[in-house]
């Protein structure tokens, strides 16, 4: 008897009478155990979202001809992955360390389920930082326009050639262009501290501090050509008070966005996350 193997899927389709039932015959016929099992049905879009995760002795080609006349008969967008199988992912950094070294950290303990091929960034100074994890590390400068074109071109070369399934923007502190957020909508995440849309530009904490907030948090999203405003994915936020010193609020914050950005890259990872237009579906 083969050995089973355990398998992560999820479907999106408009909501219908019979999926559940028909998701579920499908697995049987496919000789499969259901291990782990969500659903959510959007009144907003009409849409039903589904994440189950499988244990079948199944081949994968068997498994898809079991399922493929449910995914025909409800016009089904669908994904099939073995569970925990390390995604490949490509990390873009610039000068600050917290977000990459939480990444490069939770990968190498077995924590995070994602393969780095590169760290790519526009300055060296985490070059020690990536030597330390044993991850690759390139820079190029972003400095004209000239210069962000070749970044952005190098960016899909490693991305073509690794077969890169995510892209993680680490602080990585430049605007991607339009046409590369298009090329790869759905498949980078960034990470930004809770002050946006108020304390632009540089030294947001020092204005935080100076208007006495008191709140401090971060936002994991999505994204897209409209800067900061993609799809949320996470958020996090921890109550502060007017004897926080500048360098403290700036210290909370860096690990409100560390362990936000990590757990965002997380749900990705397993296949938690599903878009419903403008708003994220997080099955946890």
């Amino acid at each position: 008897m083969s050995e089973a193997t355990h398998w992560v899927l999820t479907f999106v389709c408009a909501d219908k009478p019979g999926i559940v039932h028909a998701v579920s015959g499908a697995i049987v016929a496919a000789n499969g155990n259901i291990t782990e099992s969500q659903q959510f049905s959007s009144d907003d879009t009409g849409t039903f979202f589904m994440r189950l995760q499988v244990e079948t002795t199944a081949s994968r080609e068997e498994f898809e001809l079991a399922l493929q006349p449910v995914i025909s008969t409800y016009d089904m967008e669908w994904r099939l992955d073995v569970v925990g199988r390390p995604l490949r992912t490509l990390v873009l950094a610039t000068k600050a360390a917290h977000c990459l070294n939480d990444i490069l950290f939770r990968q190498r303990a077995g924590q995070l389920p994602v393969e780095i091929p590169l760290v790519l960034s526009n300055h060296d100074e985490l070059s020690s930082l990536a030597g330390f994890y044993g991850i690759p590390f390139e820079s190029m400068p972003v400095t004209t326009p000239e210069q962000k074109a070749a970044f952005e071109k190098r960016l899909l070369e490693v991305v073509e050639e690794n077969d890169v399934e995510l892209v993680v923007l680490a602080r990585y502190m430049q605007v991607l262009s339009p046409e590369l957020c298009k090329k790869l909508e759905g498949k980078i995440i960034n990470i930004h501290h809770s002050f946006l849309p108020g304390f632009k530009g540089a030294n947001p904490y020092k204005q935080a501090h100076s208007r006495g907030v008191k709140l401090i948090g971060a936002t994991a999203h999505f994204v897209t050509s409209d800067l900061d405003e993609g799809p949320i994915i996470e958020q996090n936020v921890v109550r502060v008070d007017h004897s926080r010193s500048p360098e403290e609020l700036v210290a909370i914050g860096q690990d409100e966005e560390s362990r936000t950005l990590t757990q965002a890259v997380k749900w990705f990872a397993e296949d938690r996350i599903l878009r419903d237009g403008q708003r994220t579906i997080i099955f946890k």
